[in-house]
Order: C-alpha cells, then sequence, then structure tokens
C-alpha cells in the first residue's frame, strides 16, 4: 500500500499518494474526532486508506475518549486532545 504507483480502485482515474485524512467515530453518547491522521490518499477522488499500524494506534485513542465518555472530542494524530466536551 506504500507504492504511490497504485492507481485507485474507487474512481480508476488517480493514485493513491501519502497524505492526510481525519478520522471520526460514533461511539452513542458521543463522537471522536482525530486530524491529521496519516494515510494513503487518492489525488483524484480523495478516498482515502489507513495502515494497519495507524488503525491500531486510533483503536488506542478511541479506548482512551471511551473511557472519558465524552460527547465530543477532538485530538490530533500526536494523540494530544484539542477539545473535549461532556454532559
Amino acid at each position: 500500500m506504500n507504492n504511490t504507483d497504485d492507481p485507485c480502485p474507487v474512481c480508476h482515474g488517480g493514485h493513491k499518494r501519502p497524505g492526510r485524512t481525519t478520522f471520526s467515530v460514533d461511539l452513542r453518547f458521543g463522537v471522536v474526532v482525530v486530524r491529521d491522521v496519516p494515510a494513503q490518499v487518492c489525488d483524484l477522488c480523495g478516498t482515502d486508506w489507513i495502515e494497519d499500524s495507524v488503525a491500531e494506534r486510533l483503536e488506542t485513542i478511541v479506548e482512551q475518549a471511551r473511557q472519558k465518555h465524552p460527547v465530543v472530542e477532538v485530538a490530533n494524530w500526536g494523540n494530544q486532545p484539542l477539545w473535549t466536551e461532556s454532559p
């Protein structure tokens, strides 16, 4: 997946390139948003793919937020909360 010559399987016109994306998850009691997540991003349609190692770290970030039980938590990829709103 790190090959920048990989064609996009979604639009078939672009290529996967190293980039950044925003990841979000709805926990039912709140939402977690992680910005600036490393990903492969299609240079034409913008579809993104997250590597397994990045997904594992995202799971840790989400689990930490789940324990805090916020309504909204926004974090940068560096895992430093930018903003948390609790009920």
